[in-house]
């Protein structure tokens, strides 16, 4: 049985090393998995404190996809019979994922995160915390958690809310697919390369001079892809996001989710894009796009650490409360498409069940993520 990630550290001509990890479940998309995070949590740790590691690079195995989100497939399992998997659960689960997400975000050393083929959920948790997100011409992105009874976890709460305009709301809401420039324009990457130029990175990786403090080399990794980005961006695809920014903003203005979703789902467009992001909106959870949107306004003026607990108490009270499973069944499981959500109609969800997925899961117990810091 292979690993799930592979690690190399590669000698650049100073004698400064470079590490690299790459997820390694090409045939599940390089689907994040409770292994690949228990590996790749202490390997964070030992790079930080490996005075010979200039920067760490993160890629996924195959040329399909970087992540395409977690292993939904063993949480469906895991609720379905909890009792036939009792060393996983899901609240354990998000609880190390997270944790692995927010210590990339506050790493010291750069990390490259090579973003290339299908980045969704989980994988998109990976990259947003990356010093160097790198997309290509290969790149689909998307949090589309709606779809399956879920919410945009992961850091969501935070990187959607640092958007221009609405665009983080409107993009939770849909689970609508990006490209690399939409990436860059949202603010998920901030590099733009093509995929045949990765050999040639790394060749100027190795070749680079790195230095000592993680500052300088920073500043390194930064001028190395500045070079790539420039010779790439005349390839860079057609924006969809900036070019409907304004119609976003528009539709997605609103103090309740009722009134933002009608005007989503009415509004006469001719674009096959946000039309494409308006059916994803209305085939997908009631429920879910009613917690996205009070996610959202919660974690405006959250911390990180703040808004990944806040992320935890809503998988917890997610995994406990059904819609998450069915949505899994219908797209993953038995793959009919047809989710028999808890409610049919944006104006059926309630009050009270939306404050029951926001009350403290561990009112009675020390919160699993407390060491985050926070409030």
């Amino acid at each position: 049985m292979s690993e799930s990630v592979l690690f190399e550290e590669l000698m650049t001509n100073n004698g400064k090393k470079i590490a690299v990890a790459t997820l390694n479940a090409p045939k599940a998309l390089n689907a994040l998995n409770l292994d690949m995070i228990r590996l790749l949590s202490p390997a964070f740790e030992q790079w930080q404190s490996d005075d010979s590691i200039a920067l760490v690079v993160l890629q996924g195995s195959g040329d399909r996809a970087f992540c395409a989100g977690g292993d939904v497939v063993s949480l469906y399992k895991a609720m379905v019979s909890p009792e036939q998997t009792p060393d996983f659960n899901p609240a354990s689960y998000f609880a190390e994922e997270y944790q692995l997400d927010f210590n990339i975000h506050q790493f010291a050393k750069p990390v490259l995160v090579w973003g290339s083929g299908i980045v969704m959920g989980g994988g998109l948790g990976l990259l947003a915390g990356a010093s160097h997100r790198v997309v290509t011409n290969t790149s689909r992105i998307a949090m589309p958690e709606v779809t399956i009874g879920l919410f945009p976890d992961v850091g969501g709460s935070y990187f959607l809310n640092k958007m221009p305009g609405k665009s983080g709301l409107f993009l939770g809401l849909t689970g609508a697919s990006v490209n690399s420039s939409d990436a860059i324009y949202t603010k998920l990457a901030n590099y733009f390369m093509l995929d045949e130029q990765k050999e040639a990175l790394f060749d100027a990786l190795i070749n680079n001079n790195w230095q000592t403090t993680a500052t300088e080399n920073h500043v390194l990794l930064s001028t190395v892809l500045d070079s790539f980005y420039a010779e790439a961006k005349s390839e860079m695809p057609a924006a969809q996001v900036e070019a409907h920014q304004v119609y976003i903003d528009d539709v997605c203005q609103g103090d309740d989710v009722v009134s933002v979703y009608e005007k989503i789902v009415s509004l006469d467009i001719d674009s096959k894009w946000f039309n494409k992001a308006q059916a994803g909106l209305k085939h997908g959870s009631k429920l879910s796009a009613a917690i996205v949107f009070n996610q959202l306004a919660n974690g405006k003026d959250m911390s990180l650490a703040d808004c990944f607990k806040m992320e935890l108490n809503l998988g917890a009270r997610s995994a406990e409360f059904g819609e998450f499973q069915e949505g899994v069944r219908a797209l993953l499981i038995d793959k009919d498409n047809q989710p028999n959500w808890a409610f049919k109609q944006i104006t059926d969800v309630d009050v009270k069940t939306i404050e029951w997925f926001f009350e403290d899961a561990w009112q009675s117990s020390v919160h699993p993520l407390a060491s985050l810091g926070g409030e």
